[in-house]
């Protein structure tokens, strides 16, 4: 097994050869990314409903903004980088309220919620180019929302054929940037106005 690169959390991304081991060999090469499991096995998900320092979006506003991945912070909402991206630059747009349901948000709220998400699909456009984006809320568990309790709104930029074999065949998605550096040029080109 040989180290191919770091995965920006002080993991090495891990490449195994086939021919390494006993056995025929299979002609295929394991692209091994150990930090996958923490999201797999349940790290940094809320082990109940309530707001404040179990959940990560009652979290992330009290910590500074790179340590936070925080892009944007406005007055009743902040945009933050999916720690677990589906594409670079994959931006969450959440009230500061701990509310799970859209149709709970005040008016303030969803005003400003939807005015960030037409910003973050701005700013990835003029940074990152995207050809196109999926935007939408999972609410609740069997939508597939993987921290119910606290609304969130997706902003995923997407690229023609930035879906290859990784995700299906490999569960693994191979991403071009660290969180650090896409949180860094996206808070750049936010529009100072918004700042927050």
């Amino acid at each position: 097994m040989s180290a191919e690169q770091g995965d920006g959390h002080g993991d090495e991304v891990q490449v195994e050869r086939a021919g390494d081991h006993a056995g025929v060999p299979d002609r295929l090469e394991r692209l091994w990314t150990p930090h996958r499991m923490a999201y797999i096995g349940g790290q940094d998900k809320p082990t109940d409903s309530d707001a404040g320092p179990g959940c990560p979006f009652c979290r992330i506003p009290g910590l500074g903004d790179e340590e936070g991945l925080v892009v944007a912070r406005g007055e009743v909402a902040f945009v933050v980088l999916n720690l677990y991206p589906y594409n670079s630059g994959h931006l969450l747009v959440c009230p500061y309220r701990h509310v799970a349901d859209y149709t709970d948000l005040a008016d303030d709220e969803v005003a400003e919620v939807a005015s960030m998400t037409r910003t973050a699909m701005r700013v990835l456009r003029e940074v990152s180019a995207p050809h196109g984006f999926n935007l939408g809320m999972n609410q609740g568990e069997v939508a597939g929302a993987g921290i119910a309790a606290h609304l969130h709104q997706h902003v995923v930029p997407r690229w023609g054929g930035d879906s290859n074999f990784l995700p299906i065949v490999g569960r693994t998605r191979a991403l071009p940037e660290l969180l650090g550096d896409t949180r860094d040029r996206l808070a750049a080109a936010w529009p100072a106005a918004q700042k927050g």
